[in-house]
């Protein structure tokens, strides 16, 4: 007699849910690094180089020392659980790069908007972009060495956000981090589709 389960012990493994997530945010404020810090695969880039051509379009104040740029995408992936992956997408941070977005945005469950407190008016563009398409978002400030620390409510309350959407203090370079993000970015968009799906009280 073989050693181990019987054959009616078996169970078919379990197929994951696999969701869409965005990684959205001004230039240079971390989406490459996020989405490579929390991958379990060795992530695709569409990075070029910044070259003195693009210097009239980009806008380099306050990231002086960036020398690439995400051209298409950021895409990766991790397994928050045995049932459920997440496929990330991180979006291109220039506006001359914001043609991609809607194609990018086509069946995303939610987004994680990164900010950078020094710069807080890049993320105003991502932050319009999906209150405008009604896709749930996080907001997650990226801390970068020598800025100053907010309360994540005077962060909502500069971005103007409404009291229902997230807003978390992370660094893009730790995957526990990112990952937290990641998990407050399911959940948001999960109870917002709960609470949409509620009857109306007549």
């Amino acid at each position: 007699m073989a050693f181990g389960r019987s054959r009616r012990d078996k169970r078919p493994p379990v197929e994951p849910v696999t969701l869409k997530i965005l990684v959205a945010g001004g230039f240079g404020v971390g989406k490459t690094t996020a989405v490579g810090a929390v991958s379990e695969i060795r992530p695709l880039r569409t990075e070029e180089r910044l070259t003195e051509a693009g210097r009239p379009v980009d806008d380099l104040e306050g990231v002086e020392s960036k020398t690439t740029t995400t051209v298409a995408m950021d895409f990766g992936r991790i397994t928050l659980r045995e049932d459920l992956v997440l496929y990330l997408f991180g979006t291109p941070g220039q506006d001359r790069f914001w043609f991609l977005w809607d194609e990018l945005a086509q069946g995303a469950l939610g987004a994680v908007v990164l900010a950078d407190t020094r710069r807080l008016e890049d993320c105003f563009a991502a932050v319009d972009y999906f209150e405008r398409r009604r896709i749930p978002f996080t907001v997650a400030v990226n801390v970068f060495e020598g800025s100053e620390r907010f309360p994540p409510e005077t962060v909502r309350g500069a971005l103007d956000l409404d009291p229902e959407v997230p807003v978390l203090v992370c660094d893009a370079r730790d995957r526990s981090s990112v990952r937290d993000v990641l998990v407050a970015v399911v959940e948001n968009a999960l109870e917002r589709g709960a609470r949409e799906r509620e009857p109306v009280a007549t």
